[in-house]
């Protein structure tokens, strides 16, 4: 059976979508007036398969953590979504239950997130399939945080735990019979759904002075946030925030603590706050429902970030982060 064309494609799986200012994506353009007062934030990211993902993932996963991933930045930045654009290159070996379940996922996304379609392009890839997305997002004028804006004594906090995306993507690639099934799953889970943290968007706006998502891995995006600022960070590993079911890996093979550390797809929020502002910002955090923890201290010095252990002593990571090169 012949495969629709871009067109009728688009008009079947992705014009449901559609936002203000699309015109149901029938035009080369879309158009987006922000809020009187408010700046726009723009950021772009896109995952691939075979590296972001594994090509046999359900559809509606990727299409959540292909929309998740974005929606992360726009969150550490401190600004509400307003819609974002997708480009989807398709490998040769598409079908359209795969489309299918992919838009319906991607729709969930948007609709929970208030972010809506407002165009793209569809392609083929003639190679992997590769998904990109640029989101759009606003902030009151002015106020968008920094990744690099910290100053010596703030605090720093992350958001929900660290580490469960990581050794779900571990435990997927060497299963350990060992570990409760339950915990198995539940961070297989982080791994194939984001959460982004937009919930904490207020309490950053008032109280946080820097922030960004943790992508790539804590260690690996410390070491990026007081590159070339003369400062850099004291944390204590063990005040990082684990899930149980984290917990409960780590405990059967203390080596995947590193794992937690130093791997990436968190997508939750690092964020440098001052001292005066710290029960506050925890407090808004928790009634938000995204629990922040405070995990150390920024300090004046060129060195890389400090994580200690229980007993005091420097952790040595072989990788600090995840890299596509």
């Amino acid at each position: 059976m012949a495969r629709a064309g871009e067109e009728a494609l688009i008009a079947r799986y992705f014009a449901p979508l559609a936002g203000p200012g699309a015109e149901g994506l029938r035009d080369d353009a879309a158009s987006l007036t922000p809020t009187p007062g408010h700046d726009l934030v723009v950021t772009a990211d896109a995952i691939v398969a075979g590296v972001h993902y594994f090509p046999d993932d359900p559809p509606g996963s990727i299409a959540v953590k292909a929309l998740g991933v974005n929606l992360s930045d726009l969150a550490a930045k401190g600004a509400s979504p307003r819609g974002f654009l997708l480009t989807l290159a398709l490998p040769d070996d598409w079908t359209e239950d795969w489309l299918a379940a992919f838009a319906e996922g991607l729709g969930g996304a948007s609709r929970a997130h208030g972010c809506p379609l407002l165009g793209g392009d569809t392609v083929r890839s003639g190679g992997p399939a590769l998904i990109g997305v640029t989101a759009f997002g606003e902030v009151p004028a002015g106020a968008m945080l920094r990744r690099q804006a910290a100053r010596a004594g703030d605090r720093l906090c992350v958001s929900g735990s660290i580490g469960d995306a990581a050794l779900g993507l571990a435990l997927h690639l060497t299963p350990d019979p060992a570990l409760d099934p339950v915990h198995g799953g539940a961070l297989r889970e982080r791994y194939l759904h984001p959460r982004p943290r937009l919930a904490l968007v207020p309490a950053l706006r008032r109280h946080a002075r820097a922030a960004m998502d943790v992508s790539d891995g804590l260690a690996g995006d410390l070491a990026k946030m007081f590159a070339g600022t003369g400062l850099t960070a004291r944390v204590e590993a063990g005040a990082v925030p684990l899930s149980q079911a984290a917990r409960a890996a780590v405990t059967l093979a203390p080596e995947r603590l590193a794992t937690a550390l130093t791997g990436g797809d968190d997508y939750e929020i690092l964020c440098a706050v001052a001292p005066e502002h710290l029960p506050a910002f925890i407090a808004e955090a928790r009634a938000a429902g995204v629990p922040a923890a405070e995990i150390g201290s920024v300090e004046a010095g060129d060195d890389p970030p400090l994580f200690l252990d229980g007993e005091g002593c420097a952790m040595d990571f072989a990788r600090t982060s995840f890299s596509h090169f």
